[in-house]
């Protein structure tokens, strides 16, 4: 089963995962330090030990009838055994066969076990000393081999074996690794629960976290994790990164909102245009089904009013349909552009050319860029795209100004950009409705009485926005109460 083949580290909390491994590296290097330690202090017991063996051999050595009897140099080799701190020391003469040929000093104990040393083997040793056992097990010895510098009146004494016991430095070791690994346990005891509360203080900015984010979960996209930590600090990163995190799904859960709203409004206003025109075209066929339209003239009428409110409908449809493909992917509605190079010197002089024709009375006038002499602006567009922007502008001037405006046309460069622009003297806008002013069915208050053109259905403007960005530039509005409005179309220079 999945449950049964997770890992138990998985089961464990992280604090506790994370105290364990402190305290399983804890366990090694402690026991890696006490074992070298140990270690090292048993090598200089034993080359201390070694020193006192071979002092005692070279002693040893030299005295003269060794192997006779203690005799009268006997006092001297106690002495010395004395002197070396040697409480367990075993001292044998041998012959050059390597037999024993006397005990001189025996051990209390089991007396260590000697391998063959004649004299080409005590030669071989060449006085290092070398370990040897006890017979019948027990204690380990350290001993020295020398050969005999003093003779008798028989010949040569053949060698000497002294042997320390290392029953005292095994003893000693054992003490002291005992000592040594208690008081590891309580270090290590200490340290855990150091380490627990340590840990403990450590995490709670994570378990903050933790509970941030479970509030967070529960849908209060208000909540930000709190700075516990320096930003430069894994902590502060995290904090950091998170309240990013959560700043855009906030704005974008704001910005979904916001499309939804605009969405329901988009509908509804739809659907009060579409409806305008179909009431009037429903209203007059039943009239004419019921008979109300007895004379021929009453038939014409209504066919001319019918005829009006379909080309309104049509031409509502034919926005939205425009709206809708320069909305559905920018990359494909530029391709769909026949862009051929052109000025927009043109573009100005049409609109003017329009403006006077709508309204006799407005002066109109053409200049460049905020009022300077006309300029080449040559670009690459779609004419009959472009020619439809400056007519949605011209329409939006004449309906939403009072008769007898003035306006300008400016064309030139700015900045190196291309740039079309129209200036009116009527009431201006303010701030939030220069803001909303390319959003589609927005009409301002009544006040300025200003709506996009396109028929009244508050899409001129929307689409002026659409085509110019399709065309690789940007529309802006300069504005505010009472002091006319300016609408600056902004294009990619062409040389």
């Amino acid at each position: 089963m999945k449950g049964s083949d997770a890992r138990p580290g998985r089961r464990l909390s992280l604090r506790s995962r994370l105290l364990a491994i402190t305290l399983a590296l804890l366990v090694a290097a402690l026991l890696a330090s006490t074992g070298l330690l140990i270690d090292q202090l048993q090598r200089e017991l034993v080359r201390r030990l070694d020193e006192r063996v071979a002092g005692l051999a070279a002693v040893a050595a030299r005295l003269p009838g060794l192997a006779d009897a203690i005799g009268k140099d006997a006092p001297q080799l106690r002495q010395s055994v004395e002197e070396l701190w040697l409480p367990d020391v075993y001292v044998a003469v041998l012959g050059p066969d390597g037999q024993v040929t006397r005990v001189i000093r025996p051990a209390t104990g089991p007396a260590p076990q000697l391998p063959r040393l004649d004299t080409a083997a005590v030669a071989a040793h060449d006085g290092k000393p070398f370990a040897l056992e006890a017979t019948g097990g027990g204690e380990s010895w350290r001993a020295v081999a020398l050969p005999s510098t003093a003779g008798t009146s028989g010949g040569s004494e053949g060698s000497v074996v002294v042997a320390g016991s290392r029953g005292d430095v095994d003893d000693a070791m054992r003490q002291l690794a005992k000592k040594v690994l208690l008081i590891d346990a309580a270090v290590l005891a200490l340290l855990g629960l150091a380490g627990w509360f340590a840990m403990r203080g450590g995490l709670r900015p994570l378990r903050r976290i933790e509970s941030t984010a479970a509030a967070i979960a529960s849908g209060d996209l208000s909540r930000r994790v709190p700075q516990l930590a320096a930003p430069r600090t894994e902590i502060g990163r995290l904090s950091t990164s998170l309240n990013g995190m959560l700043d855009r799904i906030e704005a974008g859960n704001a910005a979904r909102a916001e499309t939804e709203q605009r969405m329901r409004r988009f509908i509804a206003d739809v659907s009060h245009e579409l409806r305008t025109p179909l009431a009037g075209i429903k209203g007059f066929t039943e009239l004419y089904r019921m008979g109300g339209m007895p004379e021929r003239a009453d038939v014409d009428a209504s066919m001319s009013r019918i005829e009006r409110e379909a080309g309104r409908l049509a031409g509502l449809v034919e926005e939205l349909l425009l709206l809708a493909r320069l909305d559905e992917d920018a990359a494909a509605a530029a391709q769909t552009l026949q862009v051929t190079p052109m000025d927009l010197r043109t573009l100005a002089a049409d609109a003017l050319h329009d403006l006077r024709a709508l309204d006799p009375t407005r002066p109109v006038t053409l200049t460049g860029p905020g009022g300077g002499p006309v300029a080449a602006a040559p670009v690459l567009g779609d004419e009959a795209r472009l020619h439809q922007v400056t007519s949605n502008l011209v329409g939006n001037a004449v309906a939403h100004t009072p008769a007898g405006t003035p306006v300008r046309i400016g064309v030139g460069t700015s900045d190196g950009l291309a740039v079309l622009e129209f200036r009116d003297e009527g009431p201006g806008m303010t701030r939030d409705q220069a803001e909303r002013a390319f959003d589609r069915f927005y009409r301002a208050d009544r006040a300025r009485a200003r709506a996009q053109a396109g028929g009244g259905a508050g899409l001129g403007l929307a689409i002026v926005d659409s085509l110019v960005r399709a065309h690789g530039g940007r529309a802006e509005i300069h504005t505010r109460p009472g002091a006319g409005a300016t609408f600056r179309i902004l294009l990619p220079l062409h040389s």
